[in-house]
């Protein structure tokens, strides 16, 4: 019999992260805070609850996917009509948390799930909407080697590539770690179209040489910042995120936080969460982070003649 899974969070990515695991034949009650994503939850086959404590009744494993550590803790403890997860769970069920948070966070939270008799692991995810909706998330996971294991199945239904980073919080700080390449190389790749523009080449002519060349990356080949190139990237639609503008700049944020509480100097870091703090106040919040290159192209100056 398929264990029971409660999901809490039932968003962008939570939704189809929950709809993947009800196709793969497991039972899931989910809760959010937000009606419609509910509705579309459960006509995706997800059983609703009134509450995050309704949905963790009983349930073998319970996954969070929340916007920051606070709303995890308030889930876990109990407030903001979502919370009790802890002590509405199933004694010793696994905690699987998917929001990306501070690494210290992570560990709280992890410290939170142990002392009630849990398991745990911080397992957040990169990928995006499109990943999510396709079950081909990367999970970086941080716990236990065998709650890791543990969670190897149902975590393979969300996603294509699970890596067990070390101990609790070792997730959070490899997905900080990544988003801080993801959100450097992103600028990096726009204001390279917007001078390839200005010299007077095409787009398509510079993503051909980049793209097999040592310019090679995730934000030029998957994720291409001007339309065409890559059909599947969002610059064919208007910038409509698979990952938005708010969301970088939150996770760069929480990587600047790290950077400080480290000691680690990290120029582009700090410049690239700067940018996308900017990019998220002045409208970019709801849009693709790639919409960056318009920011990056409305500032720049006619050519010289």
């Amino acid at each position: 019999m398929s264990r029971t899974i409660a999901f809490i969070g039932l968003g962008h990515m939570g939704g189809p992260m929950a709809a993947n695991l009800v196709a793969a034949g497991y039972p899931v009650t989910g809760f959010d805070v937000v009606p419609e994503a509910l509705a579309a939850a459960e006509a995706a086959g997800v059983k609703v609850a009134a509450s995050g404590a309704e949905a963790a009744q009983g349930a073998d494993v319970v996954i969070t996917m929340l916007p920051a550590g606070r709303h995890v803790f308030a889930a876990y403890q109990g407030g903001d009509g979502v919370g009790g997860l802890l002590a509405a769970a199933k004694p010793g069920a696994l905690f699987l948390e998917c929001s990306t948070i501070a690494v210290e966070d992570a560990r709280k939270a992890h410290e939170m799930v142990l002392a009630t008799g849990h398991r745990g692991l911080d397992a957040p995810v990169s990928g995006g909407v499109v990943g999510a909706e396709a079950g081909t998330l990367t999970f970086m996971a941080g716990g236990s080697a065998a709650d890791f294991a543990d969670a190897g199945e149902i975590l393979e239904v969300m996603g294509k590539r699970i890596v067990h980073c070390g101990g609790p919080g070792a997730g959070q700080a490899a997905k900080v770690c990544n988003n801080m390449i993801l959100g450097v190389s992103m600028i990096a790749v726009s204001e390279a179209f917007v001078l390839g523009e200005k010299l007077g080449l095409t787009n398509q002519a510079l993503f051909d040489v980049a793209a097999n060349a040592s310019g090679q990356c995730w934000s030029l080949t998957t994720n291409c910042p001007v339309p065409g190139p890559v059909p599947t990237s969002p610059a064919n639609r208007d910038y409509k995120p698979g990952f938005a503008g708010a969301l970088m700049a939150k996770d760069l944020g929480l990587a600047v936080e790290a950077l400080n509480s480290t000691g680690v100097v990290a120029e582009l870091g700090s410049r690239a969460e700067e940018i996308y703090r900017r990019f998220a106040a002045e409208g970019g919040a709801g849009v693709d982070f790639s919409g960056i290159i318009n920011t990056i192209r409305a500032a720049s100056t006619a050519p010289e003649q």
